[in-house]
């Protein structure tokens, strides 16, 4: 009965841990995410015939609108980056640049995506938006580059550690000794490699989409269809992500 107890005590209350979540800007900037590339999936698809009073319209506003809104959580942004670089350490001249790429490249992104709200906004001649957004996906695209560089470096390392933990268990299998804290060990180990290769494949997706926005929509990979899953693949990542970690 007591270890029941304090099973229930260790649960986290489900409205707190959303209270927690919501209190984050991350958290509420990706639930706009989903918002707008569900909306984004729902118009590419035609499921919904654009008649006259249809609800296409509306759901065009909605989703520029939610577009918008997004831009205002990156007010300031770009300073958790520089923070992030100020923190990093690094073992080489080769970790050094990459760090510099993904952390540089992303904060470097989130400072023009200010000016970019303030175009969306007026207060900003909209002349200098589309310069703005071009300067904002370059830099964008080589945070990624980075980014995934190093999350691939994270993976090999993860990996050489999974190696070295399950080398230990079959020795103290072989040897009849417990290995309980290795065992728990291995399954940190498979969390935080699984959380990894999810991260990569949500950089891909957002790459993806930058790409596109470079390529303003040209080509087979920029079809909204596309553009609109790889965005929503991104947004529940990163929810996930940000839930399992507030």
């Amino acid at each position: 009965m007591a270890a029941k107890a304090t099973e229930k005590t260790n649960k986290r209350d489900f409205l707190n841990h959303l209270e927690t979540y919501l209190s984050k800007r991350d958290g509420v900037d990706k639930l706009l995410k989903i918002s707008r590339y569900a909306t984004k999936i729902i118009i590419a698809s035609s499921l919904i015939p654009e008649t006259t009073g249809s609800l296409i319209p509306r759901l065009k506003s909605f989703e520029s609108s939610v577009g918008v809104s997004r831009k205002a959580f990156r007010l300031g942004k770009f300073v958790q980056d520089i923070n992030a670089l100020r923190a990093s350490r690094w073992e080489s001249n080769h970790e050094l640049v990459l760090l510099l790429i993904a952390y540089g490249g992303e904060g470097f992104y989130y400072f023009v995506e200010q000016f970019i709200w303030l175009t969306k906004s007026g207060l900003i001649d909209a002349k200098h938006s589309k310069l703005l957004q071009r300067i904002s996906a370059w830099a964008e695209l080589i945070g990624y580059v980075g980014s995934v560089s190093l999350k691939i470096r994270d993976l090999r390392k993860l990996k050489d550690e999974e190696n070295c933990v399950a080398s230990t268990i079959e020795i103290s299998v072989s040897r009849g000794m417990a290995y309980e804290e290795e065992d728990e060990k291995m399954k940190k180990i498979k969390e935080k490699k699984t959380l990894k290769g999810l991260s990569i494949f949500q950089d891909l997706a957002d790459g993806l989409m930058t790409i596109a926005d470079i390529r303003d929509g040209k080509g087979m990979l920029s079809a909204p269809n596309v553009i609109s899953s790889a965005g929503l693949f991104s947004a529940i990542v990163s929810t996930h992500k940000n839930w399992i970690s507030c």
